[in-house]
């Protein structure tokens, strides 16, 4: 898939942009070929970059004590950055590691502001981008104050059918904010049914 090809699919998928703001994004944009475990973010690093999975997936975690804590994946036709270090130009709280071998787009922070400031259609696009978000970051919250952890794990499949083929057992876990042996009953279970 060229850049152009990856700027239409945005564009169907979120929301269109004008030749003038593809042309003028195309020339600030990379595509980057990274092999699995690659950080894209780390730990109290500034990111100025947003990335879009073309091909592959990508997780947020944090480390608390020494535990590792998933907050987010992304797979393809997500955005993920770190939205606290993106927005705010504060340093990073988490992570973001690709967990495949992965083709991404990367956006800079500049050329996204420049391009929202410019073009009424790519301020929509971001709009739109962080409204995903920002709704399905809630709607996780939801599920961990007022869901069993088996709707947990049902409505994460429902969302993504085949997390269990492309993410460790253990990452979900701690998504779903309990213990890999938990999740292993509750599978064992599910199965039965």
């Amino acid at each position: 898939m060229n850049q152009e090809q990856i700027i239409n699919t945005i564009g169907k998928l979120y929301h269109p942009l004008t030749m003038e703001c593809q042309l003028e994004l195309l020339e600030e944009i990379k595509i980057l070929t990274l092999p699995k475990e690659t950080m894209l973010v780390r730990e109290g690093a500034y990111s100025d970059k947003t990335y879009y999975i073309v091909h592959g997936c990508a997780r947020a975690f944090y480390l608390k004590d020494g535990k590792d804590i998933s907050d987010w994946f992304a797979f393809e036709n997500d955005f993920i950055s770190s939205i606290v270090s993106f927005f705010n130009k504060e340093p990073s709280p988490h992570y973001i590691e690709l967990l495949e071998d992965s083709i991404v787009l990367e956006i800079p922070r500049a050329a996204s502001e420049g391009l929202a400031d410019k073009y009424h259609d790519f301020e929509r696009l971001i709009r739109i981008i962080v409204t995903k978000t920002m709704l399905g970051q809630q709607k996780r919250i939801t599920s961990m104050l007022f869901q069993r952890a088996e709707q947990r794990y049902v409505e994460l499949l429902k969302i993504y059918p085949n997390i269990t083929q492309r993410v460790s057992l253990t990452h979900i876990a701690s998504y779903l904010g309990i213990t890999l042996e938990t999740l292993s009953r509750i599978r064992r279970v599910k199965k039965r049914i």
